[in-house]
């Protein structure tokens, strides 16, 4: 009963996982947001691995996606330190997630809810000519916060999704070597008596 239930929240962690992270991928869409779309892509990829895993009784797929859940953590705490600006980040570099590749920004930053775009004219010389410049004011919400949300939600299922595996994987391998140690009894069991023929002997005369 434990082990079942322990697989059906595995599998309800996973369904969560990417619904969360399909909804954030949507959104660094809208921002250019290269190496979060990447990162999403993989996760994405390896949660359907492990939620195959969990309902197919495979447990290598299952560690593997425990593993890749230790570095989904990693990569989500930077984020949170790269909008919270801890020590020497600073979210106004494009560097980073963009790969260098455009100036754009998280999406939110202009559509956050409250949020009014404003647009700046003339621009200054150093903007692209293909951008505009704007400013932004009126937010009831910070985007940073709203970034450092989506984070910390992928944190919170990371754990559960680690957790869980764990359990999962604990308790298929049990499983599996109690299974191993039943039929070892039945390589060297009793063995009941098998049927032989029976032949008729019929005598034989023969002639002198």
């Amino acid at each position: 009963m434990g082990y079942c239930s322990g697989r059906c929240t595995l599998v309800a962690v996973c369904g969560a996982q990417l619904v969360s992270v399909l909804e954030r991928q949507i959104f660094d869409f809208l921002g250019y947001q290269w190496a979060p779309i990447l990162a999403n892509f993989i996760h994405i990829i390896i949660v359907i691995l492990g939620l195959f895993g969990t309902i197919q009784y495979r447990p290598r797929y299952i560690t593997g996606y425990a593993v890749w859940l230790v570095l989904w953590v990693t990569w989500n705490v930077f984020v949170i330190c790269f909008y919270l600006e801890a020590g020497d980040l600073s979210k106004e570099t494009d560097l980073i997630l963009t790969f260098n590749i455009s100036m754009h920004r998280s999406w939110w930053m202009e559509n956050g809810p409250g949020c009014t775009v404003t647009s700046v004219t003339p621009a200054p010389e150093w903007a692209p000519e293909d951008h505009r410049y704007i400013t932004v004011s009126g937010c009831f919400l910070e985007y940073q916060y709203i970034e450092v949300a989506h984070s910390s939600l992928q944190i919170f299922l990371a754990l559960a999704g680690f957790i869980y595996a764990c359990y999962v994987v604990k308790c298929i391998t049990e499983e599996e070597d109690s299974f191993d140690f039943i039929g070892g009894f039945d390589s060297y069991g009793y063995q009941g008596p098998q049927k032989t023929s029976h032949l008729q002997l019929q005598p034989m005369y023969m002639s002198k």
